[in-house]
């Protein structure tokens, strides 16, 4: 759920404000502190402007200042409830609270789902209210409301605003369910209906989480095929190393993804050191394992799971 609630925190500017001009910028950049001090001084002399307390809340939502979020979301809420994406900001930010703090969230959860609901009500077309409501009542006991049935509902929703979403948020719901034929059917029909990379990205998670390491290579592969991104290389790379499969297959993605790397490919290149560490830990090969672990170190020094890689080449 914490993914989709993320989405909550993704604003939208249209403020011809002076002095809110430069926050689109503060925010591409994660200065998020540095907008929050910006904002809150332009609502000392402006403190009705709601577009500058929405901006606020989302700057405090980055920092997962939950709490300090949750205050200005329900001023949002309070001052123009008929605004769809102003519940839905509500109630992602307390269920990014609720996930925070177990002992916390039960008591939230009535305004989680009633915040959602609401948003959904008031926008027939908000689509990322209604994979929050997929998520939500999926994660839910039910003796606090969880249902399968109202995940399915809002998916059906879901797919008649857009097919890709609604087959995607049957495949999450079958998953979940532990049901995982029609989970991967579901997937396989994203693929074949959008063809994005996200559509790939949810069928390869799936695989992994069922330990099928042979068919997540497989779809990353195909995926490779329609989008050309160097960060399938890495993908590739890390299933192998992580379950002892096509190792030769792995090194060789893996030395690609380091040869064409760039800042976009999301993943740092230590973590590709690291995972060619772990092939050749694998082969046994302790001199280039070596070699690869101390680069992802000196890349990286704060990460354990390099610290604890080098132990084990060192007992080799």
């Amino acid at each position: 759920m914490q993914k989709v609630l993320l989405f909550f925190l993704l604003p939208i500017f249209c403020s011809s404000q002076a002095n809110l001009d430069g926050i689109q910028s503060l925010f591409d950049q994660k200065q998020f502190k540095k907008a929050e001090t910006q904002i809150a001084g332009f609502l000392n002399s402006h403190p009705n402007h709601m577009k500058a307390i929405e901006l606020l809340g989302d700057a405090f939502g980055h920092q997962k200042k939950w709490d300090e979020a949750i205050v200005e979301y329900k001023k949002l809420v309070d001052t123009k409830p008929n605004t769809a994406n102003y519940h839905y900001k509500y109630g992602g930010v307390l269920g990014m609270k609720a996930l925070q703090n177990k002992f916390k969230a039960i008591g939230l959860i009535g305004s989680i789902k009633s915040a959602f609901t609401k948003a959904a009500e008031l926008d027939e077309n908000h689509i990322d209210t209604r994979w929050a409501l997929v998520e939500l009542y999926m994660q839910l006991p039910g003796i606090f409301g969880g249902s399968k049935t109202k995940s399915l509902k809002y998916a059906e929703q879901l797919e008649n605003l857009s097919i890709v979403d609604g087959y995607l948020a049957k495949g999450y719901v079958y998953e979940y369910d532990n049901e995982p034929e029609l989970a991967e059917t579901y997937y396989k029909m994203a693929i074949q209906e959008g063809g994005s990379l996200t559509c790939f990205n949810k069928l390869t998670n799936f695989y992994e989480n069922k330990k099928q390491p042979e068919k997540a290579i497989e779809n990353i592969e195909r995926a490779h095929k329609n989008h050309q991104r160097n960060a399938l290389h890495y993908q590739i790379g890390k299933v192998a190393a992580e379950y002892n499969i096509q190792l030769q297959k792995g090194e060789q993605c893996l030395l690609m993804y380091l040869k064409n790397y760039s800042a976009e490919d999301g993943v740092p290149k230590a973590w590709a050191h690291y995972r060619l560490a772990q092939i050749h830990t694998h082969q046994k090969n302790k001199k280039d394992a070596l070699k690869h672990i101390n680069l992802a170190i000196v890349q990286l020094p704060k990460i354990k799971p390099f610290k604890a890689q080098k132990s084990k080449i060192l007992n080799l």
